[in-house]
């Protein structure tokens, strides 16, 4: 049997069975009598003295352990910090070439690569680097100096969102954002601006949706709604869409935006409106987009506000239908991790028949592959994008 390192501390678990998911609950765990720091590396136990894993405690969050590991010869160091990187890496490049197509793209997507608690994205020589945990963020020297091994003269800007800071006790004092930069993918240019209130203007998780987007929309009068930085329009002008109109509440993002399609020589049209008042305006004048996105934030962080944030996306695509022409292209989107595929799909089927139309779903995609997820860690999966033909 397997024992734990004499030198960590001990947390013990209330069951005998070995938890099914890297994260660990506080009210599964017996709290240790001395009090520990938060995101301590400590040995996991079961309720029989069994070795289970290795990995951060903090009894002040709700996630009171990250497991890290199950192997009891595996150290949680700065050298274990830096080979899970390394492999990171060599997962984007090597593997997934990544670097042929954008110099755009996530480094580190936290338990989809070993990491719990640690998401790094690259945006050409910038790599933002966001903290979810108090053991990362102990950590930060050996993450910062094993990802600059990967990219030497990069510039690093490191955060962690406020309600993380408060959830796990660590404070994060944020680097100075750096200035702003231009990124490729595909062969476009866009604008990536990290830390300066749009999250970084450009989100990389689509990117292999703009593609597939774009090459379908090839000929159509397009219509991206809550378009962010008009990715989805500037891409489906580029590759031959008739026409593109961008909408947005957000007039400082809409800026960017048309400085992405500038940068592309292409002409698309951006609009400030909420996406309701527009498209309701819209149907009554007629309008009609044969290839149209729908692409909002996150809906929701909370559990129990699931089927408010469901509501409000059947509200979204029910009246999304009614500018799309039978036969036009619907591609409808989805970031909030909590909200399932199958409830998403769901939510679809029931749009379909309110509205008395057909929706053939052609295609369900999520994040690129540089957006891993383990198969015991759905919350990893955290994008549904559905490419849907509207009859």
């Amino acid at each position: 049997m397997s024992t734990p390192d004499a030198s960590l501390p001990i947390i013990r678990l209330k069951t005998d069975r070995a938890p099914g998911h890297p994260w660990v609950w506080s009210a599964q765990v017996h709290k240790p009598e001395t009090r520990l720091p938060p995101g301590s590396v400590v040995d996991v136990v079961d309720a029989k003295g069994r070795f289970i894993g290795r990995g951060f405690w903090n009894g002040h969050a709700r996630i009171a352990l990250r497991l890290l590991t199950t192997d009891p010869a595996e150290a949680i160091d700065a050298d274990w910090i830096a080979a899970r990187i390394d492999h990171a890496v060599a997962l984007r490049q090597e593997l997934l070439q990544l670097d042929r197509v954008s110099d755009a793209w996530r480094v580190v997507h936290s338990e989809g690569d070993g990491l719990s608690g640690l998401v790094v994205d690259r945006y050409a020589d910038i790599l933002v680097i966001e903290y979810f945990a108090a053991g990362m963020w102990r950590f930060r020297e050996a993450i910062h100096n094993a990802l600059l091994r990967h990219f030497p003269g990069a510039r690093l800007y490191w955060f962690a969102e406020s309600h993380v800071q408060k959830q796990e006790s660590f404070d994060c004092r944020s680097a100075d954002a750096p200035e702003p930069v231009e990124v490729h993918e595909h062969g476009l240019r866009f604008h990536a601006a990290p830390g300066y209130g749009h999250k970084t203007g450009f989100f990389a998780d689509q990117r292999e949706n703009r593609h597939h987007f774009a090459r379908l929309a090839k000929g159509r009068r397009v219509l991206d709604l809550c378009c962010n930085a008009g990715g989805f329009a500037v891409h489906a002008l580029a590759a031959g869409a008739s026409e593109a109109v961008g909408v947005d509440m957000d007039a400082g993002i809409l800026e960017i935006a048309r400085a992405n399609a500038a940068a592309n020589d292409v002409a698309a049209r951006f609009e400030q409106a909420d996406i309701f008042d527009w498209l309701r305006n819209a149907v009554a004048q007629g309008e009609q987009y044969d290839a149209v996105v729908l692409d909002p934030a996150k809906l929701t962080r909370d559990r129990s506000k699931i089927m408010d944030a469901l509501k409000k996306y059947f509200a979204m695509n029910r009246l999304a239908l009614d500018v799309i022409p039978p036969g036009g292209l619907l591609l409808t989107c989805s970031c909030t991790g909590l909200v399932s595929e199958a409830d998403f799909l769901e939510m679809l089927r029931r749009v379909a028949l309110n509205a008395g139309r057909e929706i053939q779903v052609l295609h369900v995609a999520g994040a690129g592959a540089d957006h891993p997820f383990r198969s015991d860690v759905p919350e990893g999966r955290y994008l549904k994008a559905v490419f849907c033909r509207v009859m």
